[in-house]
């Protein structure tokens, strides 16, 4: 029971510090998404990661350079002959030469099968070795160079994939807005709508005490008003959950905003700009020059591999004494030449070319998705605009049917019900134009995302 409470404390307390905007403009919205949105944030992250592929590349080209410290004991014979060896310390004694000499007068004993007790049972020593061993390549047949290429390249990709995140979210916002703006705009229409209806049954309710009205009359426009404040609530709830939405993408509360004009639609990209500037299309012209290094890199096993190995160290029985004078260096240089690996490279190197044919017919493909995905929305925004000009004649027509319809109630030449069905036919056209003028803007945003502006 306590952890509940003080988890509810700490939410509490947590929430208290989250910032709720009011009135808040699409611009600065956009501003907002791009610095808190979390699936932006990640996309970012991922897109320094790979900058930091880079500089991992780029940094083979300067070699390796590694200080060795070893410290060793032992009693083991060619062990401790190689220590004294290599701290340059070695002596004839350590050769069995003082047994040598004290049995040389000794005819009794056979020198040739003497074992030398200083060589085979030499005492414990200590062993410390210090070096510093460097290793850098000279001619990798451009392996190295193709391995950088690549990495920036992967950059790029993730910067692609990024800027992708980013105009999907922009994306989002822009269509959050002109759903709340469209909501907004609705809930207006509605709420004149009720008050109309509230006069007209006021206007009944005064008819039917002089006895020009029927009580039915009154029950149907309650009936009505109820309809569309019950519409009205519904409105209001589809509008909270778009302000929910808007929040989970800014990361922040929003309480309201600033409505933009629905029937004010962006400018529309021609079929040209899409195509230039189409993520998707630049993400596979990219894979497939990242195909091409690969190509290379597989190309590469036929060419020698050569490389230079310097080392310079000090070995002593104590740590760094006599560094100097017990110094030592090698330098080497190797030369690595494939023969032969069964067959194995030239089949990569088929292999990677394949992929580059796979990946021109894939940039082929994507081109041609994307031009008839252009030519979809283009159609759909055409038909969209003819039913917004067919709606927007066909509510003038409506409204003034209305209207003519409650004053010919009102003179006794129509019924309430009659009244009613053209009122339900305005709130239909009125949603189905705003609907319509949502979608069509919906489409023009999606075109504007193809073309990441």
């Amino acid at each position: 029971m306590r952890s509940r409470v003080f988890l509810l404390l700490m939410i509490s307390v947590l929430s208290s510090f989250a910032k709720e905007y009011e009135n808040l403009t699409l611009k600065e919205a956009l501003e907002i998404v791009k610095k808190q949105n979390i699936e932006i944030n990640i996309a970012e992250y991922e897109k320094r990661v790979n900058k930091l592929g880079i500089k991992i590349a780029k940094s083979h080209r300067y070699g390796k350079l590694d200080l060795t410290l070893s410290s060793l004991r032992s009693n083991d014979a060619g062990n401790v002959f190689g220590f004294k060896l290599q701290s340059r310390e070695a002596s004839f004694g350590d050769f069995g030469f003082g047994d040598f000499l004290a049995s040389f007068n000794n005819p009794k004993v056979d020198l040739l099968s003497l074992s030398p007790k200083d060589l085979n049972y030499p005492k414990t020593r200590n062993h410390f070795d210090t070096k510093l061993t460097y290793q850098v390549p000279i001619y990798t047949g451009k392996k190295l160079s193709y391995y950088k290429q690549i990495a920036q390249k992967m950059y790029s990709m993730s910067k692609l994939d990024s800027s992708k995140v980013l105009f999907e979210k922009i994306f989002q916002i822009k269509k959050a807005y002109y759903d709340i703006s469209l909501l907004d705009n609705f809930e207006k229409d509605l709420l004149k709508i009720e008050k109309n209806i509230q006069k007209l049954k006021d206007t009944i309710y005064e008819m039917k005490k002089e006895g020009y009205a029927k009580k039915t009359d009154l029950l149907e426009v309650e009936s009505r008003l109820s309809n569309v404040v019950r519409m009205i609530n519904e409105t209001k709830a589809y509008k909270e959950l778009s302000y929910q939405f808007l929040s989970f993408l800014l990361d922040d509360k929003v309480k309201s905003i600033q409505n933009i004009d629905i029937q004010n639609s962006p400018t529309i990209p021609t079929k040209e700009q899409i195509i230039k500037r189409s993520i998707d299309i630049q993400k596979v012209k990219l894979a497939k020059e990242i195909t091409s290094d690969m190509l290379g890199i597989s190309k590469s096993a036929y060419l020698p591999q050569v490389g230079v190995f310097v080392e310079y160290g000090s070995s002593d029985d104590k740590f760094l004494n006599e560094f100097l004078d017990h110094d030592r260096y090698t330098l080497g240089i190797q030369v690595k030449y494939n023969l032969f690996s069964g067959l194995g490279d030239s089949a990569k190197i088929e292999q990677e070319k394949l992929k580059l044919l796979k990946l021109n017919r894939q940039i082929e493909l994507a081109v041609k998705g994307t031009k008839l995905k252009v030519a979809k929305i283009n159609t759909e925004i055409k038909s969209f605009d003819f039913q917004i000009q067919s709606l927007k004649k066909e509510l003038e027509l409506s409204n003034e049917i209305f209207n003519s319809y409650e004053q010919r109630y009102k003179e006794g030449l129509v019924s309430i019900n009659d009244v009613i069905i053209k009122q339900s036919k305005l709130i239909e056209k009125l949603l189905k134009l705003q609907k319509i003028q949502n979608k069509r803007n919906e489409k023009v945003l999606q075109l504007i995302k193809m073309a990441q502006e």
